[in-house]
């Protein structure tokens, strides 16, 4: 899809970027940036464990307060509220989020309420805040989210099994230190899954109907630095080289799909997730080819883009040809990082597969498709051939 005069878009990024190896330590100085003085940590129990929460802490000094460190996978509204009671319990006037997706959206959450009160519940929907709310910083210890830049979350709620979706300007987090001695102890296997998140976001980012010249740009340096870094990440996790340059990208990423959006494969994934509990970085990871595929006859020029950044569109190429080969390659490159590669090998029952075809209608992330989807049925095609 070319451009022309027709072009017309507002571009965001608010967050203030920390990078460097230890750049960790600078987190104080960072506190006292925003104007705070008591900064609650949000992590999980694994976290903790390997001692990642202990130097944050350490890292904070008498600007530390308090923290809670029960945040599990697909985090819910009961998880939000309970943190931020006990945020507002210690008087925190900063939030400082420790860890992968989860945690952060957790965070994300709790800086509306411990700012305005109430519960999440609340607030859900679009652009439903009036001022900015509590200040927070993000520590990554994935590489893949890109939440620490986004002006979005996800948060599951529990009874209803179903994910929804947030988003507001003043949710994007003030400031991201991205130090890659933070995802160095990251397994193999959460490196390539949640390293493929950050492909997807780039990818989408680049077919989404929101996209434009600078979320391009983004998220093809995005796409080159993952296909390079990312395979380095999983066999040498101790390469901090590669673990920052993949955090880059992952955060580049963010910024890309922050502005111009992200699209069915998301929608899909987000049910699935919902439903089967499926990580989210495979569940794109398994669903990413496929939706290209149901795309290819509205964006393969898009996808010729992609093959550009992942070094597969050969001279001559047609678009459609060349987003073929993006495809394959995304499929190869999948196999390569060790990842599962049908929705059955992760638990997916083929007879749920109609319910979160209707859900995943419903989703916010599917109006941004480059191709319309109306009807459930399309949907189920594309999971049974991901199936």
């Amino acid at each position: 899809m070319a451009y022309d005069k027709d072009l017309s878009f507002i571009y965001k990024n608010y967050t203030r970027l920390v990078f460097g190896i230890n750049s960790v330590n600078d987190l104080g100085a960072e506190v006292d940036q925003l104007k705070c003085s008591r900064a609650f940590i949000v992590t999980d129990k694994g976290l903790v464990e390997a001692g990642l929460a202990e130097k944050v802490e350490k890292a904070l000094g008498s600007r530390y307060v308090g923290t809670f460190d029960d945040v599990p996978q697909d985090s819910g509204y009961h998880i939000v509220n309970k943190a931020a009671e006990l945020a507002r319990e210690k008087g925190a006037d900063c939030l400082v989020s420790v860890g992968g997706g989860s945690v952060i959206d957790t965070a994300k959450g709790m800086a509306i309420i411990v700012s305005e009160g109430g519960n999440l519940q609340d607030y859900q929907g679009f652009q439903m805040l009036t001022h900015p709310i509590t200040p927070h910083i993000v520590i990554p210890t994935t590489a893949g989210t890109g939440s620490e830049v986004t002006y979005a979350f996800v948060i599951k709620d529990w009874e209803k099994n179903q994910k929804l979706l947030y988003g507001d300007d003043y949710l994007m987090p003030n400031t991201g230190i991205l130090d890659p001695v933070m995802t160095a102890s990251m397994p193999p296997m959460v490196t390539a899954m949640t390293g493929m998140d950050a492909l997807t976001h780039a990818i989408e980012a680049i077919h989404a109907l929101q996209s434009e010249p600078i979320s391009d740009t983004l998220a093809f340096g995005a796409i080159r630095l993952i296909m390079e870094n990312l395979p380095i990440c999983v066999e040498r996790g101790d390469d901090l080289v590669a673990r920052g340059q993949q955090q880059i990208a992952a955060t580049m990423a963010g910024i890309a799909f922050s502005n111009a959006q992200v699209g069915l494969v998301h929608a899909m994934a987000h049910c699935v997730g919902a439903l089967y509990k499926v990580p989210h970085g495979i569940g794109n990871s398994i669903l990413l080819p496929h939706v290209m595929m149901y795309n290819m006859d509205e964006a393969a020029d898009r996808y010729a883009l992609v093959a550009e950044a992942m070094g597969v569109k050969e001279k001559g190429m047609s678009d459609e040809e060349a987003g073929g080969a993006a495809v394959d390659a995304i499929f190869e490159f999948t196999k390569k990082l060790g990842l599962p590669q049908s929705l059955r090998e992760v638990g997916v029952l083929e007879e749920g597969l109609g319910e979160a075809s209707e859900m995943a209608l419903c989703d916010g992330s599917v109006v941004y498709n480059p191709k319309m989807v109306f009807e459930a049925e399309e949907v189920l095609g594309v999971y049974k051939k991901a199936f």
